[in-house]
């Protein structure tokens, strides 16, 4: 039976996971602002294909919600990889968490300028990503050998 030891230096895996949650927290109140701005009512997720083009402020909403939602829905395999990987490999895994949360800021900040095709400036947040699924299959590997 192996045991889990966590390092001292977990802890920057963990603080890279807080920082991640206040990203979070940040893309729900920018979604927020532009669903005031655009006048989009609850419960409405987006502005419809119509008023999204007639209305640049309902258009720059959808693209504010989609990074959130879309964030949103990567943020489950992230935090997994990110704690998973940690484990065995706290540093890089800190490091490669704050590459993913980079690549998220680049895609939001590109994708909310209202041209869709400008989110692939944070396309280099994959390598983190990919990095943590390197560090969690180790992890996992040496707590099953």
């Amino acid at each position: 039976m192996s045991s889990i030891v966590l390092e001292s230096s977990y802890g920057y895996v963990l603080g890279t996971a807080i920082l991640s949650a206040f990203y979070l927290v940040s893309l729900s109140m920018k979604s927020g602002k532009a669903r005031n701005a655009a006048n989009v009512p609850y419960p409405y997720a987006y502005a419809t294909k119509e008023e999204a083009q007639s209305d640049p402020k309902k258009h720059i909403f959808n693209c504010t919600q989609r990074v959130h939602q879309n964030t949103l829905e990567a943020y489950p395999v992230y935090m997994t990889l990110l704690l998973i990987g940690g484990i065995s490999h706290p540093i890089v895994s800190a490091v490669a968490g704050l590459v993913w949360i980079a690549g998220r800021i680049g895609y939001g900040s590109g994708y909310t300028t209202g041209d869709p095709a400008k989110r692939s400036r944070g396309a280099f947040g994959y390598l983190g990503l990919l990095t943590l699924l390197g560090t969690s299959f180790v992890t996992v590997y040496h707590t099953l050998c």
